[in-house]
């Protein structure tokens, strides 16, 4: 959205599904419908961050999705939080829906790194952040060719006034929702680390 949008509303209120709105039940099982939706609506901030730049990062997360929830529409009744989908699909001896899952990890877990790292530090520019990011995330997984990809989108970030000029009209009030946003999703990306490491989402 613009920075002439209606006053008060910011890019979080503007998403289809927030990951603050995500269930996650007492033993820490998320469903998978609520964070497939939160997903597509956080690939969304690629279209401020730079449609063209980012097309590779952003298709590339949308691709994940894409296989989780194949797998999702296949097994409905094995796949009602992401940890089933996982340990179920993983029984069937396949693991599309499950490599789709750890990589689309990966990219929630740069994203998250990129974009808190930066809301904490007022005179960092965003390629900064999403350079530290990328180094401390994604990088160590990627070849010679996805880096050089990467590293030119980061390099076509956009400065970071007018970045969150974009995002809302009111910076207080949008740094406020993102920073609940962002913990939403923080706390997302341990579960899924702590999951994915353990031997039932091995294959």
């Amino acid at each position: 959205m613009s920075a002439d949008g209606p006053v008060g509303v910011t890019f979080v209120d503007t998403l289809k599904k927030s990951f603050v709105d995500v269930p996650i039940d007492a033993e820490k099982n998320i469903e998978t419908e609520s964070f497939l939706e939160a997903t597509e609506s956080l690939v969304t901030i690629f279209d401020v961050l730079g449609p063209t730049a980012f097309k590779l990062v952003k298709d590339d997360m949308l691709g994940n999705v894409a296989k989780i929830r194949k797998r999702q529409l296949e097994a409905p009744g094995d796949s009602a939080t992401l940890q089933s989908l996982v340990v179920n699909e993983l029984k069937t001896k396949k693991h599309n829906a499950t490599e789709g899952l750890l990589w689309l990890f990966r990219g929630l877990q740069f994203m998250y790194e990129a974009l808190s790292r930066n809301l904490a530090s007022e005179s960092e520019e965003l390629s900064a952040s999403f350079n530290a990011a990328y180094g401390d995330t994604l990088s160590k997984f990627h070849n010679f060719l996805a880096r050089g990809g990467f590293k030119l989108a980061m390099s076509a970030c956009p400065y970071r006034k007018d970045f969150y000029a974009k995002l809302s009209p009111n910076y207080a009030d949008l740094k406020v929702k993102l920073q609940e946003w962002l913990d939403a999703l923080e706390n997302i990306v341990k579960i899924l680390k702590t999951f994915l490491e353990s031997k039932e989402a091995k294959w």
